[in-house]
Protein backbone atom coordinates (compact mmCIF):
# COMPACT_ATOMS: atom_id res chain seq x y z
CA UNK A 1 0.00 0.00 0.00
CA UNK A 2 1.21 3.59 -0.69
CA UNK A 3 1.90 5.68 2.04
CA UNK A 4 -0.54 9.18 2.91
CA UNK A 5 2.39 11.16 1.17
CA UNK A 6 3.37 8.37 -1.63
CA UNK A 7 -0.49 8.54 -2.60
CA UNK A 8 -0.29 12.72 -3.04
CA UNK A 9 3.04 12.54 -5.13
CA UNK A 10 1.20 9.94 -7.02
CA UNK A 11 -2.01 12.30 -7.37
CA UNK A 12 0.36 15.38 -8.55
CA UNK A 13 2.12 13.15 -11.19
CA UNK A 14 -0.49 12.41 -12.68
CA UNK A 15 -2.50 15.08 -12.74
CA UNK A 16 0.43 17.08 -14.41
CA UNK A 17 0.78 13.85 -16.61
CA UNK A 18 -2.61 14.19 -17.65
CA UNK A 19 -2.36 17.85 -18.69
CA UNK A 20 1.11 17.37 -20.54
CA UNK A 21 -0.84 14.62 -22.58
CA UNK A 22 -3.23 16.19 -23.44
CA UNK A 23 -0.62 19.14 -24.45
CA UNK A 24 1.30 17.00 -26.01
CA UNK A 25 -0.93 16.14 -29.21
CA UNK A 26 0.08 12.80 -29.17
CA UNK A 27 -1.94 10.09 -29.53
CA UNK A 28 -2.28 6.91 -26.46
CA UNK A 29 -0.49 5.03 -28.69
CA UNK A 30 2.67 7.55 -30.00
CA UNK A 31 2.71 8.24 -25.87
CA UNK A 32 2.78 4.47 -25.24
CA UNK A 33 5.52 3.81 -28.23
CA UNK A 34 7.74 6.41 -26.37
CA UNK A 35 7.24 5.09 -23.46
CA UNK A 36 8.18 1.02 -24.45
CA UNK A 37 11.34 2.71 -26.35
CA UNK A 38 12.61 4.03 -23.17
CA UNK A 39 12.17 0.46 -21.37
CA UNK A 40 8.40 0.98 -20.27
CA UNK A 41 7.09 -2.89 -19.67
CA UNK A 42 3.47 -1.76 -18.58
CA UNK A 43 0.52 -2.40 -21.14
CA UNK A 44 -1.14 0.24 -23.84
CA UNK A 45 -4.54 -0.96 -21.31
CA UNK A 46 -2.72 -0.21 -18.20
CA UNK A 47 -1.05 3.45 -19.38
CA UNK A 48 -4.53 4.60 -20.83
CA UNK A 49 -5.92 3.22 -16.65
CA UNK A 50 -3.20 4.99 -15.24
CA UNK A 51 -3.88 8.34 -17.40
CA UNK A 52 -7.72 8.07 -16.27
CA UNK A 53 -7.00 7.82 -12.82
CA UNK A 54 -7.89 4.06 -12.85
CA UNK A 55 -5.16 2.30 -11.40
CA UNK A 56 -1.56 3.01 -10.25
CA UNK A 57 2.07 2.47 -11.71
CA UNK A 58 5.08 1.67 -9.83
CA UNK A 59 7.36 4.38 -9.57
CA UNK A 60 10.14 4.00 -12.56
CA UNK A 61 7.04 3.42 -15.14
CA UNK A 62 5.53 6.26 -14.51
CA UNK A 63 8.66 8.26 -14.35
CA UNK A 64 9.33 6.80 -17.71
CA UNK A 65 5.98 7.58 -18.82
CA UNK A 66 6.94 11.22 -18.02
CA UNK A 67 10.19 11.82 -19.78
CA UNK A 68 8.23 10.33 -22.48
CA UNK A 69 6.10 13.00 -22.18
CA UNK A 70 8.77 15.74 -21.47
CA UNK A 71 10.68 14.87 -24.61
CA UNK A 72 7.94 15.35 -26.50
CA UNK A 73 7.26 18.96 -24.98
CA UNK A 74 10.85 19.79 -25.21
CA UNK A 75 9.84 19.32 -29.38
CA UNK A 76 7.09 21.97 -28.66
CA UNK A 77 9.20 24.20 -26.38
CA UNK A 78 6.14 24.22 -23.32
CA UNK A 79 7.52 25.30 -20.47
CA UNK A 80 5.66 23.31 -17.94
CA UNK A 81 6.89 19.25 -17.39
CA UNK A 82 5.90 16.87 -15.37
CA UNK A 83 7.51 16.35 -11.98
CA UNK A 84 9.93 12.77 -11.65
CA UNK A 85 9.44 10.82 -8.58
CA UNK A 86 13.44 10.57 -8.03
CA UNK A 87 14.64 13.78 -7.98
CA UNK A 88 18.30 15.12 -7.79
CA UNK A 89 20.11 15.75 -4.83
CA UNK A 90 21.17 18.75 -6.40
CA UNK A 91 24.73 18.98 -4.38
CA UNK A 92 27.66 20.77 -5.56
CA UNK A 93 30.81 19.19 -5.21
CA UNK A 94 32.98 20.74 -2.31
CA UNK A 95 36.26 19.41 -3.48
CA UNK A 96 38.74 18.80 -6.66
CA UNK A 97 38.83 21.12 -9.83
CA UNK A 98 34.80 20.98 -10.44
CA UNK A 99 34.48 22.51 -7.01
CA UNK A 100 37.02 25.45 -7.88
CA UNK A 101 34.64 26.62 -11.25
CA UNK A 102 31.52 25.67 -9.46
CA UNK A 103 32.60 28.28 -7.21
CA UNK A 104 33.36 30.45 -9.87
CA UNK A 105 30.54 30.21 -11.74
CA UNK A 106 27.81 30.61 -8.85
CA UNK A 107 30.05 33.48 -6.95
CA UNK A 108 29.72 35.62 -10.45
CA UNK A 109 26.41 34.81 -10.60
CA UNK A 110 24.10 38.56 -10.67
CA UNK A 111 27.52 39.48 -9.33
CA UNK A 112 29.29 43.32 -10.13
CA UNK A 113 32.48 42.94 -11.83
CA UNK A 114 34.68 44.24 -8.69
CA UNK A 115 33.13 41.01 -6.77
CA UNK A 116 36.18 38.82 -9.07
CA UNK A 117 38.92 39.00 -7.04
CA UNK A 118 36.87 37.40 -4.22
CA UNK A 119 35.27 34.85 -6.11
CA UNK A 120 38.52 33.89 -7.38
CA UNK A 121 40.33 33.99 -4.21
CA UNK A 122 37.23 31.45 -2.98
CA UNK A 123 37.54 28.67 -5.96
CA UNK A 124 41.53 28.87 -5.64
CA UNK A 125 40.68 27.62 -1.70
CA UNK A 126 38.90 24.93 -3.16
CA UNK A 127 41.93 23.46 -4.74
CA UNK A 128 44.26 24.03 -2.25
CA UNK A 129 45.39 27.52 -4.21
CA UNK A 130 45.98 31.25 -3.56
CA UNK A 131 45.08 32.80 -6.72
CA UNK A 132 45.34 36.89 -7.49
CA UNK A 133 44.50 38.39 -10.88
CA UNK A 134 46.43 40.46 -12.48
CA UNK A 135 45.14 42.52 -15.83
CA UNK A 136 47.36 44.06 -18.57
CA UNK A 137 46.29 48.40 -19.53
CA UNK A 138 45.39 48.56 -23.26
CA UNK A 139 48.90 49.49 -24.06
CA UNK A 140 50.10 46.60 -22.73
CA UNK A 141 52.74 47.65 -20.78
CA UNK A 142 52.01 46.45 -17.25
CA UNK A 143 49.95 43.84 -15.22
CA UNK A 144 47.94 45.44 -12.83
CA UNK A 145 46.19 43.22 -9.40
CA UNK A 146 42.62 43.24 -9.14
CA UNK A 147 42.50 44.17 -5.46
CA UNK A 148 40.73 43.37 -2.21
CA UNK A 149 41.43 44.14 1.52
CA UNK A 150 43.90 41.44 1.44
CA UNK A 151 45.59 42.42 -1.63
CA UNK A 152 45.29 45.81 -1.07
CA UNK A 153 49.78 46.02 -0.93
CA UNK A 154 50.34 44.57 -4.45
CA UNK A 155 51.89 46.45 -7.05
CA UNK A 156 52.07 46.44 -10.77
CA UNK A 157 54.24 44.30 -12.74
CA UNK A 158 55.89 45.37 -16.38
CA UNK A 159 55.41 43.20 -18.92
CA UNK A 160 58.47 43.21 -20.56
CA UNK A 161 60.68 42.91 -17.47
CA UNK A 162 58.87 40.29 -15.21
CA UNK A 163 58.61 37.33 -15.15
CA UNK A 164 54.88 37.64 -15.14
CA UNK A 165 55.25 39.84 -18.49
CA UNK A 166 56.92 36.59 -19.59
CA UNK A 167 53.73 34.43 -19.12
CA UNK A 168 51.90 37.29 -20.97
CA UNK A 169 54.05 37.44 -23.66
CA UNK A 170 54.91 34.02 -24.41
CA UNK A 171 51.38 32.68 -23.16
CA UNK A 172 53.08 29.89 -21.12
CA UNK A 173 52.47 29.08 -17.56
CA UNK A 174 55.98 29.96 -15.60
CA UNK A 175 57.29 28.35 -12.70
CA UNK A 176 58.42 30.74 -9.86
CA UNK A 177 60.23 30.34 -6.30
CA UNK A 178 60.61 33.37 -5.39
CA UNK A 179 59.59 34.98 -1.97
CA UNK A 180 59.96 31.53 -0.85
CA UNK A 181 56.94 30.06 -2.19
CA UNK A 182 56.41 27.83 -5.38
CA UNK A 183 53.95 29.60 -7.28
CA UNK A 184 52.93 29.53 -11.05
CA UNK A 185 52.71 32.64 -13.55
CA UNK A 186 49.41 31.40 -15.57
CA UNK A 187 48.15 33.52 -18.63
CA UNK A 188 45.45 34.65 -18.53
CA UNK A 189 43.12 34.03 -21.67
CA UNK A 190 39.56 34.66 -23.16
CA UNK A 191 39.52 32.12 -26.29
CA UNK A 192 43.65 33.45 -27.24
CA UNK A 193 43.04 36.98 -26.04
CA UNK A 194 45.54 37.78 -23.80
CA UNK A 195 43.81 39.56 -20.67
CA UNK A 196 46.94 39.17 -18.07
CA UNK A 197 47.92 36.55 -15.90
CA UNK A 198 47.47 34.48 -12.57
CA UNK A 199 49.23 34.48 -10.28
CA UNK A 200 49.21 30.48 -8.42
CA UNK A 201 50.69 30.45 -4.88
CA UNK A 202 51.02 27.10 -3.88
CA UNK A 203 51.05 24.68 -1.26
CA UNK A 204 55.29 24.27 0.28
CA UNK A 205 56.89 21.03 -1.93
CA UNK A 206 53.94 21.07 -4.50
CA UNK A 207 55.31 20.01 -7.98
CA UNK A 208 55.58 22.94 -9.97
CA UNK A 209 56.20 20.87 -13.04
CA UNK A 210 52.84 18.26 -12.38
CA UNK A 211 51.02 17.97 -15.43
CA UNK A 212 47.14 17.56 -14.02
CA UNK A 213 47.79 21.15 -11.72
CA UNK A 214 49.28 22.95 -14.94
CA UNK A 215 45.87 21.38 -16.52
CA UNK A 216 43.79 22.55 -13.86
CA UNK A 217 45.30 25.89 -13.67
CA UNK A 218 44.64 26.65 -17.10
CA UNK A 219 40.77 25.29 -16.64
CA UNK A 220 40.82 28.39 -14.16
CA UNK A 221 42.49 30.78 -16.14
CA UNK A 222 39.78 29.75 -19.09
CA UNK A 223 36.84 30.15 -16.86
CA UNK A 224 37.98 33.67 -15.20
CA UNK A 225 39.09 34.94 -18.57
CA UNK A 226 35.44 34.28 -19.75
CA UNK A 227 34.33 36.06 -16.46
CA UNK A 228 36.41 38.91 -17.16
CA UNK A 229 35.11 39.83 -20.24
CA UNK A 230 31.81 39.12 -19.76
CA UNK A 231 31.38 41.40 -16.28
CA UNK A 232 33.49 44.01 -18.39
CA UNK A 233 30.06 44.54 -20.74
CA UNK A 234 27.98 45.43 -18.03
CA UNK A 235 30.26 46.88 -15.82
CA UNK A 236 32.96 49.29 -15.47
CA UNK A 237 34.58 47.38 -12.06
CA UNK A 238 37.71 45.69 -13.77
CA UNK A 239 38.07 47.97 -16.89
CA UNK A 240 38.98 50.57 -14.76
CA UNK A 241 41.62 49.25 -13.76
CA UNK A 242 43.03 48.19 -17.03
CA UNK A 243 42.58 52.20 -18.23
CA UNK A 244 45.49 53.84 -16.70
CA UNK A 245 43.94 57.36 -17.69
CA UNK A 246 40.73 58.64 -19.23
CA UNK A 247 39.93 58.14 -23.34
CA UNK A 248 38.95 60.85 -25.41
CA UNK A 249 35.46 59.98 -26.46
CA UNK A 250 36.48 59.69 -29.92
CA UNK A 251 38.97 56.56 -28.70
CA UNK A 252 36.06 55.13 -26.66
CA UNK A 253 33.31 54.87 -29.60
CA UNK A 254 36.00 53.48 -31.72
CA UNK A 255 36.92 51.01 -28.81
CA UNK A 256 33.19 49.65 -27.98
CA UNK A 257 33.02 49.05 -31.82
CA UNK A 258 36.46 46.48 -31.89
CA UNK A 259 36.21 42.89 -32.04
CA UNK A 260 38.41 41.32 -29.77
CA UNK A 261 42.38 42.38 -29.86
CA UNK A 262 43.23 38.35 -30.87
CA UNK A 263 40.95 35.45 -32.34
CA UNK A 264 42.13 32.42 -33.66
CA UNK A 265 40.14 28.99 -35.45
CA UNK A 266 42.15 25.65 -36.18
CA UNK A 267 43.42 27.33 -39.17
CA UNK A 268 43.62 30.93 -38.87
CA UNK A 269 45.08 33.44 -36.19
CA UNK A 270 44.56 37.20 -36.43
CA UNK A 271 45.20 40.04 -33.86
CA UNK A 272 45.46 43.86 -33.74
CA UNK A 273 46.80 47.25 -31.90
CA UNK A 274 45.76 50.11 -31.93
CA UNK A 275 47.58 53.73 -30.90
CA UNK A 276 47.63 56.08 -29.19
CA UNK A 277 44.78 53.74 -27.26
CA UNK A 278 43.54 56.84 -25.24
CA UNK A 279 43.67 59.34 -28.16
CA UNK A 280 42.80 57.28 -31.44
CA UNK A 281 40.63 59.14 -33.34
CA UNK A 282 40.18 57.83 -37.06
CA UNK A 283 41.93 54.06 -36.91
CA UNK A 284 40.19 51.08 -36.45
CA UNK A 285 39.65 47.32 -38.09
CA UNK A 286 37.59 44.20 -37.76
CA UNK A 287 37.19 41.00 -38.87
CA UNK A 288 35.03 37.69 -39.05
CA UNK A 289 36.35 34.17 -39.30
CA UNK A 290 33.97 31.21 -40.07
CA UNK A 291 34.69 27.19 -40.79
CA UNK A 292 36.05 28.74 -44.60
CA UNK A 293 36.75 32.08 -44.89
CA UNK A 294 37.78 35.14 -42.80
CA UNK A 295 36.97 38.46 -43.58
CA UNK A 296 39.58 41.19 -42.46
CA UNK A 297 39.25 45.55 -42.53
CA UNK A 298 41.40 48.04 -41.51
CA UNK A 299 40.41 51.44 -41.62
CA UNK A 300 41.47 55.28 -41.23
CA UNK A 301 39.62 58.08 -41.74
CA UNK A 302 40.69 61.49 -42.34
CA UNK A 303 41.39 63.76 -38.93
CA UNK A 304 41.82 63.50 -35.51
CA UNK A 305 38.47 64.72 -34.23
CA UNK A 306 35.24 63.49 -32.84
CA UNK A 307 33.78 63.55 -36.59
CA UNK A 308 36.88 61.30 -37.28
CA UNK A 309 35.71 58.82 -34.66
CA UNK A 310 31.98 59.21 -36.54
CA UNK A 311 32.73 58.46 -40.05
CA UNK A 312 34.92 55.01 -38.77
CA UNK A 313 32.26 53.91 -36.81
CA UNK A 314 29.66 54.94 -39.47
CA UNK A 315 32.38 53.37 -42.33
CA UNK A 316 32.70 49.87 -39.85
CA UNK A 317 28.67 49.67 -39.06
CA UNK A 318 28.24 49.72 -43.21
CA UNK A 319 30.92 46.88 -43.62
CA UNK A 320 29.43 44.60 -40.90
CA UNK A 321 25.58 44.92 -41.60
CA UNK A 322 26.78 44.47 -44.98
CA UNK A 323 29.03 41.17 -44.61
CA UNK A 324 26.50 39.99 -42.20
CA UNK A 325 23.94 39.98 -45.21
CA UNK A 326 25.52 38.05 -46.91
CA UNK A 327 26.88 40.13 -49.34
CA UNK A 328 30.75 40.13 -50.99
CA UNK A 329 33.65 42.95 -51.04
CA UNK A 330 31.89 44.90 -53.70
CA UNK A 331 28.85 45.72 -52.23
CA UNK A 332 30.41 46.19 -49.09
CA UNK A 333 32.45 49.15 -49.99
CA UNK A 334 29.79 50.77 -51.52
CA UNK A 335 27.98 50.78 -48.47
CA UNK A 336 30.47 52.77 -46.73
CA UNK A 337 30.49 54.96 -49.70
CA UNK A 338 26.73 55.65 -49.54
CA UNK A 339 26.59 55.65 -45.51
CA UNK A 340 29.47 58.47 -45.35
CA UNK A 341 28.25 60.38 -48.23
CA UNK A 342 24.62 60.11 -46.82
CA UNK A 343 26.00 61.01 -43.37
CA UNK A 344 28.73 63.65 -43.61
CA UNK A 345 28.24 65.73 -46.92
CA UNK A 346 31.21 67.48 -46.82
CA UNK A 347 34.40 65.96 -48.06
CA UNK A 348 34.27 63.81 -45.55
CA UNK A 349 36.05 59.81 -46.33
CA UNK A 350 38.08 57.13 -44.75
CA UNK A 351 41.30 54.89 -46.44
CA UNK A 352 41.08 51.35 -46.18
CA UNK A 353 41.52 47.61 -46.95
CA UNK A 354 39.00 45.10 -47.55
CA UNK A 355 39.83 41.39 -47.49
CA UNK A 356 38.51 37.91 -47.77
CA UNK A 357 40.59 34.60 -47.30
CA UNK A 358 39.16 31.26 -48.30
CA UNK A 359 40.72 29.49 -45.54
CA UNK A 360 40.53 26.13 -47.90
CA UNK A 361 42.58 26.85 -50.76
CA UNK A 362 43.94 30.36 -49.88
CA UNK A 363 42.85 32.09 -52.45
CA UNK A 364 42.53 35.93 -50.92
CA UNK A 365 40.68 38.60 -52.68
CA UNK A 366 41.22 42.31 -51.81
CA UNK A 367 40.28 46.09 -51.58
CA UNK A 368 42.72 48.93 -51.34
CA UNK A 369 40.87 52.04 -50.61
CA UNK A 370 43.56 54.97 -51.17
CA UNK A 371 45.40 53.09 -48.18
CA UNK A 372 48.83 51.45 -47.16
CA UNK A 373 49.27 48.32 -49.21
CA UNK A 374 49.27 44.77 -47.27
CA UNK A 375 52.29 43.23 -46.61
CA UNK A 376 52.77 39.69 -47.73
CA UNK A 377 54.97 37.67 -45.04
CA UNK A 378 56.73 33.94 -46.79
CA UNK A 379 59.02 32.12 -44.60
CA UNK A 380 59.92 35.08 -42.34
CA UNK A 381 60.61 37.54 -45.52
CA UNK A 382 58.54 40.14 -46.33
CA UNK A 383 57.86 38.79 -50.14
CA UNK A 384 54.99 41.28 -51.92
CA UNK A 385 53.29 44.61 -51.30
CA UNK A 386 49.65 43.95 -52.65
CA UNK A 387 49.34 46.83 -54.02
CA UNK A 388 45.92 45.61 -56.39
CA UNK A 389 42.59 46.98 -56.42
CA UNK A 390 43.46 50.20 -55.85
CA UNK A 391 40.54 52.55 -55.60
CA UNK A 392 39.21 56.14 -54.22
CA UNK A 393 39.08 56.33 -50.49
CA UNK A 394 35.77 55.31 -48.88
CA UNK A 395 32.99 57.65 -49.30
CA UNK A 396 34.65 59.33 -51.93
CA UNK A 397 32.53 56.96 -54.52
CA UNK A 398 33.77 54.01 -56.27
CA UNK A 399 34.89 54.80 -59.44
CA UNK A 400 35.84 51.87 -61.09
CA UNK A 401 36.07 49.31 -58.52
CA UNK A 402 38.55 46.31 -59.30
CA UNK A 403 39.24 43.43 -56.83
CA UNK A 404 42.61 41.92 -56.46
CA UNK A 405 43.75 37.89 -55.89
CA UNK A 406 46.71 36.23 -54.06
CA UNK A 407 47.16 33.14 -53.24
CA UNK A 408 48.70 32.29 -50.29
CA UNK A 409 50.86 29.31 -49.25
CA UNK A 410 50.68 28.05 -46.02
CA UNK A 411 52.19 29.85 -43.36
CA UNK A 412 51.79 32.97 -44.59
CA UNK A 413 51.40 36.10 -43.11
CA UNK A 414 49.57 39.31 -43.94
CA UNK A 415 50.30 42.86 -42.16
CA UNK A 416 47.79 45.47 -42.33
CA UNK A 417 48.27 48.97 -41.30
CA UNK A 418 47.71 52.60 -41.50
CA UNK A 419 49.86 54.95 -42.52
CA UNK A 420 50.70 56.07 -38.60
CA UNK A 421 53.06 53.20 -39.03
CA UNK A 422 55.27 54.11 -41.56
CA UNK A 423 55.23 57.90 -41.67
CA UNK A 424 55.71 57.87 -37.62
CA UNK A 425 58.70 60.56 -37.03
CA UNK A 426 61.24 60.91 -34.84
CA UNK A 427 63.00 64.73 -33.27
CA UNK A 428 65.02 64.22 -36.72
CA UNK A 429 62.49 64.26 -39.03
CA UNK A 430 62.98 60.53 -39.94
CA UNK A 431 60.07 58.67 -40.73
CA UNK A 432 60.11 55.15 -39.85
CA UNK A 433 59.58 53.72 -43.07
CA UNK A 434 58.73 50.87 -44.76
CA UNK A 435 62.38 49.76 -45.14
CA UNK A 436 62.15 49.65 -40.85
CA UNK A 437 59.36 48.29 -41.00
CA UNK A 438 59.94 45.43 -43.08
CA UNK A 439 63.56 44.82 -40.98
CA UNK A 440 61.13 44.62 -37.98
CA UNK A 441 59.02 41.88 -39.01
CA UNK A 442 61.92 39.75 -40.10
CA UNK A 443 63.45 39.78 -37.02
CA UNK A 444 59.86 38.91 -35.16
CA UNK A 445 59.42 36.14 -37.39
CA UNK A 446 62.62 35.09 -36.83
CA UNK A 447 62.32 35.03 -32.86
CA UNK A 448 58.93 33.07 -34.31
CA UNK A 449 56.38 35.35 -32.33
CA UNK A 450 53.20 34.87 -32.82
CA UNK A 451 50.43 37.43 -34.16
CA UNK A 452 49.49 39.30 -30.95
CA UNK A 453 52.92 39.37 -29.67
CA UNK A 454 54.37 40.69 -32.58
CA UNK A 455 51.24 43.35 -32.92
CA UNK A 456 52.20 44.66 -29.31
CA UNK A 457 56.14 44.58 -29.92
CA UNK A 458 55.37 46.77 -33.34
CA UNK A 459 53.54 49.13 -31.73
CA UNK A 460 55.92 49.65 -28.71
CA UNK A 461 58.83 50.00 -31.59
CA UNK A 462 56.97 52.95 -33.68
CA UNK A 463 56.12 54.77 -30.28
CA UNK A 464 59.87 54.66 -29.53
CA UNK A 465 60.56 55.72 -32.51
CA UNK A 466 58.73 58.87 -31.69
CA UNK A 467 59.55 59.37 -27.90
CA UNK A 468 56.75 57.74 -26.57
CA UNK A 469 54.63 60.50 -28.62
CA UNK A 470 52.54 59.68 -31.75
CA UNK A 471 51.89 62.36 -34.16
CA UNK A 472 49.22 60.36 -36.18
CA UNK A 473 46.94 56.85 -35.26
CA UNK A 474 49.06 53.94 -35.96
CA UNK A 475 46.97 50.33 -36.02
CA UNK A 476 47.82 46.85 -37.59
CA UNK A 477 46.42 43.90 -38.01
CA UNK A 478 47.99 40.65 -38.42
CA UNK A 479 46.75 37.65 -39.87
CA UNK A 480 48.34 34.42 -39.98
CA UNK A 481 47.03 31.26 -42.16
CA UNK A 482 48.08 27.67 -42.11
CA UNK A 483 46.76 24.67 -44.72
CA UNK A 484 44.37 22.18 -42.54
CA UNK A 485 45.62 19.14 -44.21
CA UNK A 486 49.29 20.63 -42.70
CA UNK A 487 48.12 21.32 -39.53
CA UNK A 488 49.69 19.34 -36.40
CA UNK A 489 47.85 16.99 -34.50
Amino acid sequence: MFSEHESSQQDEQRHAMSLAFIRSDLTLQQLWTRYFALGGDAGLVEVDAYLHGLMPLLALQRDMLAHAVNERLDELTWPHRVPYTFRSRGNSPRTGPLAGLVKLLDGMHQAPPERLPVVVARAGQALGLEITVYLVDYEQRALYPLRDRESSGLTPLGVDSTLPGRAFRTVETVPSTNGGHPRLWVPLLDGVERLGVLDVTLQEGTDLHDPDLRERCQWLSALIGHLVTISTHYGDGLDVVRLQRPRTPAADLIWQLLPPLTAATDSFAVAGMLEPCYEVGGDAFDYSLSTDMASLAIFDAVGHTMRSGFVTAAALAACRSTRRAGHGLFEQARAMDETINTQFPHGAFATGVLAELNLISGRLRYVNAGHPPPLLMRSGKVVKRLTGGRRRPFGLGTGELTIAEEVLQSDDWLVLHTDGVTEARDHNGESFGEARLTDFLEREAAAAHPPPETARRLVKAVLAHQNDVLQDDASVLFARWIKRDELRL
